[in-house]
């Protein structure tokens, strides 16, 4: 087959400049189209088949890098167990060389050759489970020491050294509270101010010679304790006293006190006393609910009293500040409404005199406050229970 038509043509083309065919892989090499074979040949660019005849065909400039590292025909060593191999054969070879140092799987931190792993799992890797032989439970070797010195089922020595040999933990206290004949353990009598101190062998034989002294010691305790509640009660009361000068008494049951009052001539409800102020007078109201003198059988009777208080020879006497009853209406949306009745005591009632023992007598106050019928028609009384204020006047107040 003719490529040129004539001489002249084949000469104009071959003399005709031309860049290498790996211009763009970085060759520079420009020249007449009749020098480019011979270029080629030498062209660092240009593919040629791999010299350990591994099929590849690589370029001039990669030659060295492929028949270093990639070259399935290289020859190689294993940089852990010093075995030469093919290339190929090398990455068969890696992530399984028995030499190659790895983290243990367990995640204990070690580093143990790939070969000796499962020995190391068995029997030095801190995370490997073992069991307590006290208890039989299982935990990972590094906790392991740290159990056996809290494991109830661990044996221990009696902490007081009797004979008995070693105990487990978790029995330790029950020895102690009922066996250990070593212990030095108080008198059952001891709050009560015995001071034995002994075995528990003697201590039978102290609580059954010292009845005697035992019951004195009971009995003082006894009356010690008695003093201590007094004191208690007293200091219970104080804390629950009214001291604001106003009495909101709520008389609950009403239904059954009102027939109670009926069938029982001068039944009388008394109020819980309270003060005008921290150092006042102190007060008390009481109610006939079937009335009182004028209002028997028709009339709620209300009454005030005054009582020996702690602070009467600091105040001015007679008592001599007004006192409001007021018994209110239940459930008017807020409007509370009520019957309210007042009264400024007269210096001359002995009612108002200071009181030198608690009073007999009724004190002052109102035998009609409210009638049965008054009661009954307008809504005084709710859930069975009533509400009656009573109230001084804090304006009027002596106190020191």
């Amino acid at each position: 087959m003719t490529i040129y038509p004539d001489p002249d043509s084949e000469k104009a083309i071959m003399g005709s400049l031309v860049f290498c065919i790996h211009h763009k892989q970085g060759c520079k090499w420009s020249d007449e189209l009749r020098k480019l074979k011979a270029h080629l040949n030498t062209c660092k660019h240009d593919a040629v088949r791999c010299p350990n005849k591994c099929g590849s065909q690589i370029p001039r400039i990669m030659m060295a890098d492929h028949l270093a590292f990639t070259c399935i025909q290289r020859r190689a060593v294993c940089e852990f167990c010093n075995i030469e191999f093919t290339g190929q054969g090398l990455e068969e070879h890696t992530g399984t060389c028995s030499q190659e140092p790895i983290y243990c799987e367990a995640k204990c931190g070690a580093r143990v050759l790939r070969g000796r792993m499962s020995i190391h799992r068995v029997k030095d890797c801190a995370k490997r489970m073992r069991r307590c032989v006290h208890c039989n439970r299982e935990f990972s070797a590094d906790t392991l020491s740290a159990h056996g010195a809290s494991c109830p089922r661990s044996p221990i020595p009696c902490p007081q050294r009797c004979d008995i040999g070693p105990i487990p933990r978790a029995e330790i206290d029950n020895h102690l509270r009922e066996e250990c004949k070593a212990l030095t353990i108080p008198c059952t009598f001891r709050d009560a101010g015995c001071s034995f101190k002994g075995p528990r062998h003697l201590l039978e034989n102290h609580i059954e010679s010292s009845i005697g002294s035992h019951l004195s010691l009971m009995v003082s305790l006894a009356s010690r304790q008695e003093k201590q509640i007094q004191a208690l009660k007293s200091t219970v009361s104080k804390l629950s006293t009214n001291y604001t000068g106003t009495l909101l008494w709520k008389v609950t049951d009403w239904a059954a006190k009102m027939v109670e009052a009926k069938s029982k001539d001068g039944l009388e409800l008394i109020s819980p006393p309270f003060y005008t102020s921290q150092y006042g007078y102190k007060l008390q109201a009481s109610m006939f609910l079937n009335g009182n003198g004028p209002g028997e059988g028709t009339h709620v009777s209300v009454y005030i009293k005054v009582l020996p208080g702690e602070y009467d020879a600091l105040l001015k006497w007679p008592f001599g500040h007004s006192i409001t009853f007021t018994l209110f209406e239940q459930g008017n949306g807020g409007s509370q409404g009520g019957v309210a009745e007042s009264f400024v005591p007269d210096p001359t009632w002995e009612n108002f005199q200071r009181p030198s023992t608690e009073p007999d007598t009724l004190g002052f106050g109102f035998p009609r406050f409210i009638s049965h019928e008054l009661l009954t028609r307008r809504p005084f009384v709710k859930d069975d229970t009533i509400f009656l204020r009573v109230k001084v006047d804090p304006s009027k107040i002596v106190a020191v």
